[in-house]
């Protein structure tokens, strides 16, 4: 359903926002983007949306290349951009109405798609009213159901949840994942919240400076850092612990040290004999074990905690 092929933008001054990016996204698939603000989501979105025009390589939807066919790609797809384009002088109602008529669906077919969208998206309650008066998380869902009116193939939502607090943000991801369970939609999200990407995505790339670093179904990538990672913080350098650690058969070329913490992915060997190895060596100041999350792919690959790099 979308096919993209060194797929690049670079924006006056030289700044290389997207530096080649290949990936494909199956039809029904639910697909994202995964790094902090500046890794080249939104730029990718925006070429994807025909909002940004790319300085070189291909990208297709649904067919269509999204720079020779602009308008034929548009058909077919629909986005909720980070921030809020409905109209808040106008009733919840009127805004889906409004996008029914820009896209040309007929009143009467109009009228039964909104009233999907507002038992789907449980905006009963809300859709007459003036959407000044919405939360945020309100307002996301009157997002969404528009871009839903023309029913799309493919919908991409640019960071859906940023900005929500966490009850809400919670709400709009079982909407989001019940949306994917019931429609054949393909979804594009980006993001750069680990429990996001790990809930929603049947597969992620995770993008790092404008290029993708890693590209699997979530729990293949946490799979490829083992069952249990070993973290401690150590007494001087941490490069020399590690190298210490891979002496002695504790640590493969997988661990990686940043700071004053070494992470150490455990394969073959137990917890308690790598401990055991740990303290005989007086290496840590503090010492545990855990199971690895995505933070844990993203900091192996490029050397950064992917929220503080958010």
């Amino acid at each position: 359903m979308i096919e993209v092929r060194k797929l690049q933008k670079i924006y006056p001054g030289g700044v290389e926002a997207v530096r080649g990016i290949d990936f494909d996204v199956a039809p029904g698939e639910v697909f994202g983007l995964l790094g902090p603000n500046g890794a080249g989501k939104s730029t990718t979105i925006g070429m994807l949306t025909t909002t940004i025009a790319p300085t070189g390589g291909t990208a297709r939807v649904a067919g269509f290349d999204v720079a020779r066919e602009p308008l034929s790609a548009r058909r077919v797809s629909s986005v909720v951009f980070q921030e809020a384009v409905v109209d808040r002088s106008l009733t919840g109602r009127r805004n889906l109405e409004l996008h029914a008529r820009l896209w040309g669906v007929e009143p009467r077919e109009a009228a039964g798609r909104i009233g999907e969208i507002v038992e789907t998206l449980h905006l009963s309650e809300l859709v007459d009213r003036p959407v000044a008066g919405y939360s945020g998380g309100e307002r996301r869902r009157l997002e969404i159901g528009r871009a839903l009116v023309s029913r799309p193939r493919v919908v991409f939502l640019d960071e859906p949840t940023v900005g929500l607090d966490p009850r809400i943000r919670a709400e709009l991801l079982d909407l989001i994942a019940g949306l994917h369970d019931r429609t054949e939609t393909t979804i594009l999200l980006t993001t750069h919240y680990l429990d996001e990407a790990e809930r929603l995505c049947d597969r992620l790339a995770i993008i790092h400076s404008g290029r993708i670093v890693a590209l699997d179904a979530p729990g293949r990538l946490l799979a490829k850092v083992g069952a249990e990672i070993l973290e401690l913080r150590v007494r001087g350098s941490a490069t020399e612990a590690l190298a210490a650690l891979r002496g002695r058969g504790v640590a493969g070329e997988d661990a990686f040290a940043v700071g004053a913490t070494v992470t150490v992915p455990l394969h073959a060997l137990t917890a308690s004999a790598a401990i055991a190895v740990v303290d005989e060596l007086g290496l840590a100041t503090a010492i545990g074990t855990r199971e690895p999350t995505l933070d844990d792919v993203y900091l192996q690959l490029t050397g950064d905690r992917l929220a503080e790099a958010a």
